[in-house]
C-alpha cells in the first residue's frame, strides 16, 4: 500500500488515485494520518479500492505522512561511504541522536534557515514503527515496520559541532528541519526492501548517491538494538542514517543558501523537494 496525508487526511494512493480512508470504511478507521501508520488496520486497508469518484493525486497538496511522532530516532554513520568520508572508524554498534518530533514536515515545504550559515542536507531512508514492541528478534524485526518513507536530517552544522558540548540533537531538531514523504509505503511493495537506491541533489547537481544494502547496520539489526534500550510504539520514526556526499564533507564545505532547491529520493517511494530560506518563516 502506497499511504499519505492528504491536506490533512489519511489516504491511500491506488493508480495514481486518492482514496480517503475514513469515507471509505465509513468511518471505521478515522481521518488521522497516524491512524493509517498502525499495523492493525492495514488488513482493512487492503481491501479498499479507487472508485470513479476519486481524484487524482496530483490535484492534493501532500503531508507528512507521519505527522505527529512520538519519538524520532536518528542513527549516525549507518553507511560505510559516509564513514569514510568523515574519517571514522566503521562502528561496531549503532550510534543514536534524536530529532524532536516538531522537526517534520512535508515533503515540499519550504524550510526556513533563519540567520544560518552552515546548513546541510542528509538524504535517509526512514521507517515508520506500526506495532509496538520490545527486546524484538531481528527474523522478527521487518514485522514491526508499517512503511518506509523519505527523510532529510537537515542539520546545523555549527551548532553540531560548537564547542563545549556537540549538539548533535539540537542541531538537527530546528522547525522544519524533518521533512518527510511524500508517501509512506509498506514493505511488501518493494521488490528488494534492503537494497533500494537512494539519491539527493541540490538546484539539480547530484550530491549523494546510494544503496541501501550499504547501511553498516541493517533494518532488522537497528530495530533489535534499538529495541533492547527503548520501547518502540506505534508512530515513531527512525532516521536510518545518511551517505556519503554531504556538504559539510566536501572541499571545500559548501552548505544550503537561499533559495536553493534540494531534493530527494529513494527508488519505489519518490522524491520530496523542498525550497530552503534565508530568515525566519513570516
Amino acid at each position: 500500500m502506497r499511504i499519505a496525508n492528504v491536506e490533512g487526511r489519511g489516504s491511500l494512493i491506488i493508480d495514481g488515485q486518492v482514496v480517503d480512508v475514513e469515507s471509505a470504511t465509513a468511518g471505521a478507521i478515522t481521518s488521522d494520518p497516524m491512524e493509517l501508520v498502525d499495523l492493525r488496520n492495514h488488513p482493512q486497508m487492503a481491501k479498499l479500492r479507487a472508485t470513479e469518484e476519486c481524484r487524482d493525486v496530483g490535484d492534493f497538496k501532500l503531508g507528512p505522512p507521519v505527522p505527529r511522532p512520538g519519538k524520532v530516532i536518528a542513527i549516525a554513520l549507518n553507511y560505510r561511504s559516509h564513514a569514510e568520508e568523515a574519517n571514522k572508524p566503521i562502528p561496531t554498534e549503532p550510534h543514536v541522536m534524536v530529532k524532536f518530533s516538531t522537526c517534520i514536515t512535508g515533503p515540499y515545504d519550504d524550510v526556513f534557515m533563519h540567520d544560518l550559515e552552515m546548513v546541510d542536507y542528509e538524504v535517509e531512508l526512514v521507517l515508520a514503527v506500526g506495532r509496538r514492541g520490545v527486546r524484538i528478534p531481528s527474523y522478527s524485526a521487518w514485522e514491526h515496520v508499517s512503511g518506509l518513507t523519505i527523510g532529510n536530517d537537515v542539520s546545523d552544522r555549527n551548532e553540531q559541532f560548537r564547542p563545549p558540548i556537540r549538539q548533535f540533537s539540537m542541531a538537527k531538531s530546528y522547525d522544519g528541519f524533518g521533512p518527510i514523504g511524500p508517501i509512506l509505503v509498506t514493505p511488501d511493495e518493494l521488490q528488494e526492501r534492503d537494497d533500494l537506491e537512494i539519491s539527493l541533489e541540490v538546484d539539480g547537481e547530484l550530491r549523494q548517491h546510494a544503496r541501501t544494502s550499504d547501511f553498516i547496520f541493517p533494518v532488522p539489526v537497528l530495530i533489535e538494538w534499538l529495541s533492547k534500550y527503548v520501547t518502540l510504539e506505534v508512530g515513531d520514526l527512525i532516521f536510518t542514517g545518511t551517505t556519503g556526499g554531504v556538504g559539510d564533507s566536501m572541499d571545500p564545505p559548501t552548505y544550503l543558501r537561499h533559495n536553493q532547491i534540494v531534493e530527494a529520493s529513494i527508488e519505489g517511494i519518490g522524491s520530496i523537494r523542498n525550497r530552503f530560506i534565508a530568515g525566519d518563516r513570516p
